[in-house]
């Protein structure tokens, strides 16, 4: 099967969508822009879902090449590869430390994050697949999710205090000190990676859809139908189980899912059906070097805020924008195009860096 544009274009979506939710230029920011306060979903919740469902499809189509057999080569590469990325999160935290003029911050260092809660989901998913047989992955996945929706429904997993299980057990692996300071729930913590996982097998198995020996049609049309599913059981049950991003619940699962199907199904259709492939470039050279480009952004804000050039550009900015809303946004999407601009330069370059 020849590589499908659209899953580089998706993903060249999403890590532009989280660099743009990321780097507000001010203290406000429209609402689709701002994650939800507790329970209910934004299109900004949608983004981390996104790329998380991504990483499934190309956990699939990474082994694949192997035959999802445990060889020794394998097995170093996932754990490689689940490291760096863990380790790069936890090194992003450290580099703001060391900017703000603390370089030993072992007493305050959070260790969860977004790399964190990723390179643990394509390590844990990758060792699973390949000693595990595929027929069993949904209900391995479904099994997971139940179990959780369990634990939100029985152990005060809805609620937004010291009495959550989550808070409970990420406290006490972690340490309150090297958690998320904003909020008692840590949205990247260890307990919520354990629906995240159930997540990201879902892309798994979306993966596995699309590299089947059949009609593209018939792929689009099983997408579908899948996507059709987990949406309506996600909005029947949330009345019950709330869409929350920060416990990652289950209904958020399904309806993040659910969304990212039809979405990467609409896009295969346009793009690799219709063949209507022109003027995708700018989200392309993102999805071409996805993490390399997060980092980038990730570290290159972290400089920009201590050294104070942030506040000197959104002042600028500000001076001509007088709505401080729209001045924010004008400042992550010129933060987006920078980005954008330093992908395009690679992408000419056929400079792709793998992690």
């Amino acid at each position: 099967m020849k590589r499908l544009m659209s899953l580089d274009i998706l993903r060249g979506i999403t890590v532009c969508g989280m660099i743009l939710v990321n780097n507000a230029g001010g203290r406000y920011s429209y609402a689709p822009l701002r994650h939800s306060v507790w329970n209910g979903l934004t299109p900004c919740d949608l983004v981390f879902p996104f790329f998380l469902f991504m990483v499934g499809i190309s956990t699939y189509i990474s082994l694949r090449k192997f035959d999802f057999r445990p060889s020794g080569e394998v097995i170093k590469k996932i754990f490689r590869r689940m490291f760096l990325i863990i380790l790069i999160g936890i090194g992003i935290g450290w580099f703001g430390h060391i900017c703000g003029g603390d370089f030993l911050p072992i007493d305050s260092l959070r260790i969860p994050g977004v790399l964190q809660r990723i390179g643990l989901c394509y390590g844990v998913v990758s060792l699973l697949v390949i000693y595990v047989n595929h027929r069993y992955i949904p209900w391995i996945a479904v099994g997971v999710l139940v179990i959780y929706s369990v634990l939100l429904l029985t152990c005060n997993g809805y609620n937004c205090d010291d009495t959550n299980f989550i808070v409970i057990a990420d406290r006490a692996v972690f340490g309150q000190a090297h958690l998320y300071t904003k909020s008692p729930i840590d949205p990247e913590g260890l307990v919520g990676s354990i629906s995240a996982i159930a997540h990201t097998l879902i892309g798994f198995m979306c993966g596995k859809l699309l590299l089947e020996n059949i009609p593209i049609s018939k792929k689009l049309l099983y997408m579908m139908v899948a996507a059709v599913v987990m949406l309506l059981l996600g909005y029947a049950i949330s009345g019950w189980m709330p869409i929350n991003k920060r416990v990652w619940s289950t209904t958020y699962v399904l309806v993040t899912c659910g969304w990212a199907s039809v979405l990467l199904a609409v896009l295969i259709y346009i793009i690799d059906v219709r063949q209507l492939n022109k003027g995708w470039t700018f989200f392309l050279v993102f999805g071409m070097n996805p993490l390399f480009l997060y980092v980038l952004s990730e570290v290159l804000a972290i400089v920009l805020s201590h050294s104070g050039m942030k506040s000197v550009i959104y002042s600028l900015l500000a001076s001509l924008i007088p709505d401080e809303y729209l001045a924010s946004l004008a400042y992550s999407v010129i933060y987006c195009m920078v980005m954008g601009l330093m992908g395009f330069v690679l992408w000419k370059k056929k400079i792709f860096i793998k992690i």
